[in-house]
């Protein structure tokens, strides 16, 4: 495989548009050629996902999904362009998708990593720096062992960099860049909510010795 070069996936970014990572991707995957490479942004519909990420997308869905049982539920608002886009079937699949992977992801608290707030990423640095297996190492390759470490964790927690459940090769932020190409606006998740029924209630535990000894008269 070929060096992918800074200056190279730099040269695709002004030719396309496309992200710096997704950039670097397409050239991962061509080996390094820049006119395969754009091919392989245009097929992901990456290259016109960019082109409108800065377009106003105010209409679209506010959307329920509750999974079998009734034991989780999500909300979500998921945001197009027009209320055009936001009737059409390919839209609202995207919806109902992107709900039930929130439904699916217990640890997924945030949008994208770059909404999750500063002192979070402060007290995962802190738990990373004290873990022991570091304890021997240079402050150098310490630092970058806990950077390393804190990207994984947030991104743990960020809803578009999750595998998407329906087909793993592809993360929820490539999903929407797909949707994008192929309807033609801007499309946004806004924001959610995740239910688990009984969270955050104490439950009262109970000890079923003591209980059967009670009703039997014994102690």
């Amino acid at each position: 495989m070929a060096e992918i070069s800074a200056k190279l996936v730099k040269e695709l970014r002004e030719k396309t548009g496309a992200g710096m990572m997704d950039c670097k991707k397409a050239l991962s995957e061509s080996d390094g050629d820049l006119t395969k490479a754009n091919e392989w942004l245009r097929q992901k519909g990456i290259t016109s996902a960019e082109k409108k990420s800065g377009r106003i997308a105010a209409e679209g869905l506010v959307s329920s999904y509750i999974h079998t049982g009734g034991r989780i539920g999500v909300l979500v608002e998921v945001n197009c362009e027009t209320d055009f886009v936001a009737r059409r079937d390919e839209f609202q699949e995207l919806v109902r998708n992107i709900a039930m992977q929130i439904a699916a992801c217990p640890n997924v608290e945030y949008i994208n990593v770059a909404s999750i707030p500063p002192e979070i990423s402060a007290k995962e640095k802190e738990i990373e720096m004290g873990r022991d297996d570091l304890g021997n190492k240079p402050d150098n390759i310490k630092e970058k062992i806990v950077l390393g470490r804190i990207e994984k964790r947030l991104k743990e927690l960020s809803l578009i960099d999750q595998p998407f459940i329906r087909d793993q090769s592809i993360t929820v932020e490539e999903l929407i860049k797909q949707a994008i190409a192929q309807l033609g606006e801007n499309i946004q998740i806004r924001r959610f909510a995740r239910f688990v029924l009984g969270e955050g209630i104490e439950k009262q535990e109970s000890n079923f010795a003591e209980e059967v000894a009670a009703q039997t008269g014994q102690k």
